[in-house]
């Protein structure tokens, strides 16, 4: 019996669900080191990960306009969009479903603000650090964020005077 019911099992596929964030880089463009405001929050299985804040655009918000507002809530810094850095898209599963999920990140330009999570809706990061451009990449917890750090040290040059 229990052989049936696997293969049974095996004629479900999972039903899919679109989901779309909007992240940021932001850089502090007045200090040499030229640091990154990035969150931590613990994952679904406990674990603390430091991540680059993102969130859901509300409304009919622009991705762009989502990375501003998310960077600012988690982070307490407000930013001004330099350059797109692309998309990352991952699978994950829950419970009944998959989820397909796109983050399109910027790079920013870090315009005011304290560095705070007092002001995150979501309660969702524990912690918040300013770490120098160089070390960003070793400090994020997913490699896709990495390629992301490595293309913001890539791409920021054209941006600062």
């Amino acid at each position: 019996m229990a052989h049936a019911h696997s293969q049974q099992q095996g004629q479900h596929t999972l039903p899919t669900v679109e989901e779309v964030s909007s992240g940021g880089v932001v850089v502090d463009l007045g200090k040499p080191e030229l640091p990154v405001a990035i969150i931590a929050r613990y994952n679904r299985g406990g674990r603390l990960e430091w991540c680059l804040p993102k969130g859901h655009p509300e409304g009919a918000e622009s991705n762009e306009q989502a990375a501003v507002r998310e960077v600012e809530e988690e982070t307490g810094i407000a930013g001004e969009v330099l350059a797109a850095l692309g998309s990352i898209d991952y699978w994950f599963t829950v419970s009944t479903y998959r989820v397909h999920k796109t983050v399109h990140h910027f790079l920013l330009k870090a315009t005011g603000g304290e560095l705070t999570i007092e002001n995150d809706p979501d309660q969702e990061a524990v912690d918040v650090a300013w770490v120098p451009l160089r070390d960003l990449g070793r400090r994020l917890s997913f490699p896709n964020e990495r390629r992301i750090a490595d293309l913001a040290r890539e791409v920021l040059p054209q941006h600062v005077e």
